[in-house]
């Protein structure tokens, strides 16, 4: 009986260095997590979603910036999409689209995208 082998390749993948930030992380965790909320209010679900998406996108454009009003104009494009995302997820929480728990994992994590991105302004 023949044996096939296959070898396992890994490939390391270089990273930028903007994609090591806390901020980068928990921002990417945020809008993969309110993407997988489902929110059951289809308006919400995609208010919540496209303003995560501009929460991590906003920050990738600010990060690599050498110019202090670009960084600062792209973090507050970030805060307001932030914002935006807590309204929408607290709402589907009122009106009983989301479940109470992920509602509060999200909070929790634009908290902590918050005060990183208050700290990024200065």
């Amino acid at each position: 009986m023949a044996h096939s082998s296959r070898s396992s390749i890994v490939v390391e993948v270089e990273v930028l260095p903007f994609q090591t930030l806390d901020v980068y992380v928990a921002a990417r965790e945020l809008a993969a997590l309110v993407h997988a909320f489902r929110i059951a209010d289809a308006e919400l679900r995609d208010q919540a979603t496209r303003a995560a998406k501009s929460v991590f996108l906003n920050l990738c454009e600010g990060l690599p910036s050498d110019s202090g009003p670009m960084r600062r104009k792209h973090f507050a494009l970030a805060n307001g999409s932030l914002h935006e995302v807590v309204g929408a997820v607290d709402l589907a929480q009122a009106i009983g689209a989301l479940a109470p728990e992920p509602a509060r994992r999200a909070q929790a994590l634009a908290v902590r995208v918050k005060h990183m991105l208050r700290a990024l302004a200065r």
